[in-house]
């Protein structure tokens, strides 16, 4: 008798080991099931039998009821969608590549789970829309110099869609504007053109300055002899310090006033000789003479 009840002791007890350790088990993978973790960034929303709980759960450590109860994860930081490569025809009608980056950030987890189906593809799509509208508004050298505003106009363009999503748009940028290769060169000859444009009139106004400036200086100079004559020893010396073979004789302009003034009259008339006589025919007679002498005829006294 002692062996057999021994036996059914140890049996009882091996089958309540079994029982503490399934129902450790059961326990262990009910609350694994039961309690979620949110992170910092996170938010859970919350579905009770298939209705939402009106606001979000998290952060922290959240129970849940296996089977009854469901959790939708959603991310609150800054997500970045790239926008692939566009042909956009421009409002000036130049086909262009255009390529652009979307920064968006959910703000309402409840109505970005509830309110579309997937919002990243969805803000992806209405930001590729958004653009082609957009560009096309524009001409090429407006979108090329205020690409600022374009990106202004598309934000508040996707952002006017996004915000019933739960979704708010925090920038977006055109990342990228490819031209067509004849476009590219068009452009090349024109800023070249428009180069030397801006170097042709620098230089023109630098002539029109330095003419004006010598024309003060020389009506200084005709003021003051003596600074005219200071001026061109001044010259002198330059040409004298180059090794060269240049040889330069100063002439006053005194002396060529001396000889100016000596072929004037006394009251300042320049003299002017008379003009050559015109020579006699021949057989004529000069002039005062008498008709009768030219034949060789003497007259009486």
């Amino acid at each position: 008798m002692i062996p057999g009840s021994s036996l059914a002791a140890s049996g009882a007890v091996a089958g309540v080991i079994a029982g503490v350790i399934v129902a450790v088990f059961v326990i262990i993978v009910f609350l694994s099931s039961a309690i979620r973790v949110v992170t910092e960034y996170e938010r859970s929303v919350f579905f009770r039998l298939g209705h939402v709980r009106p606001d979000a759960k998290g952060p922290g450590v959240i129970f849940r009821i296996p089977v009854v109860d469901r959790l939708v994860k959603v991310t609150l930081r800054v997500e970045v969608v790239d926008i692939p490569p566009q042909a956009v025809i421009t409002k000036d009608n130049v086909t262009i590549q255009v390529d652009a980056v979307v920064y968006f950030q959910v703000v309402d987890p409840v109505q970005a789970v509830l309110g579309v189906d997937n919002f990243r593809f969805a803000s992806q799509r209405i930001a590729m829309t958004s653009l082609r509208s957009i560009i096309g508004r524009h001409e090429l050298d407006n979108l090329l110099a205020h690409r600022e505003d374009v990106n202004n106009e598309l934000r508040t363009v996707i952002a006017a869609s996004t915000h019933h999503w739960g979704v708010e748009v925090r920038q977006v940028e055109l990342r990228d504007i490819t031209l067509p290769p004849e476009l590219l060169r068009a452009m090349a000859r024109q800023a070249e053109a428009e180069r030397e444009r801006r170097a042709k009139v620098i230089a023109a106004t630098g002539e029109l300055e330095a003419s004006q400036e010598l024309s003060e200086a020389a009506a200084k100079l005709y003021q003051s002899p003596g600074a005219l004559q200071l001026r061109a020893l001044q010259t002198l010396a330059e040409v004298a310090s180059e090794h060269n073979s240049t040889l330069v004789f100063p002439v006053p302009i005194e002396l060529l006033t001396g000889f100016v003034t000596h072929g004037r009259s006394g009251d300042g008339v320049p003299f002017v000789p008379d003009p050559p006589k015109p020579a006699a025919p021949p057989g004529s007679l000069p002039a005062g003479e008498a008709p009768d002498r030219q034949l060789g005829v003497s007259t009486p006294p």
